[in-house]
């Protein structure tokens, strides 16, 4: 899958963009408006989410959503405006799964710039067994590692988180993973 272009129209004055560097000495083409001069910035999204843990066990999300319906992911989505990472990861855990966590500290950082994206997972722990999942997922439930659908995960972003955290339990220690998936 490669990342293509979104912005078609310009967002001032809605005339269609032509990509090509911008007259300012900026050395990568962008998206720019031929009628107002704006240029058009397109930036990475970025996901957050967590690894929300209850004793020997992380709670996954059935994907009620496409893309990947029916796989299994770590509570996680869109960062939106005017909150930080991990309100973001925990609103996201909230939405998605119900859980009540306690948020710990930041985990991994996933660079996947092929679909321009960066995800970023926080360390949680789980305060309850008990969950209410929104619209987006069809079932919220805990696994040991043993027990983890690794043939039915979602993405390799969570993949990769999953069997760190779980190097990480093993060696009695939890670092902060930063990987770039090419």
């Amino acid at each position: 899958m490669t990342f293509r272009r979104p912005t078609k129209h310009c967002r001032e004055c809605g005339t269609a963009v032509a990509y090509r560097l911008p007259d300012d000495g900026d050395t990568r083409e962008r998206a720019v408006c031929p009628a107002c001069g704006t240029i058009h910035y397109e930036n990475p999204l970025v996901v957050v989410g967590t690894v929300p843990v209850l004793d020997d066990r992380v709670l996954l999300c059935k994907r009620n959503i496409e893309p990947r319906r029916g796989k299994w992911t770590l509570p996680a989505g869109f960062m939106e405006l005017n909150e930080t990472t991990s309100e973001g990861a925990a609103r996201e855990t909230d939405e998605e799964a119900g859980a009540q966590i306690q948020m710990g500290p930041l985990f991994s950082l996933l660079n996947v710039p092929q679909v321009g994206q960066v995800h970023i997972f926080y360390l949680a722990t789980l305060l309850s067994d008990r969950f209410d999942p929104g619209h987006e997922t069809m079932e919220a439930r805990l696994f040991t590692e043993e027990e983890i659908p690794w043939d039915e995960l979602s993405f390799r972003t969570v993949k990769h988180t999953l069997e760190r955290f779980f190097a990480d339990r093993r060696a009695g220690r939890f670092g902060l993973h930063s990987i770039d998936l090419t």
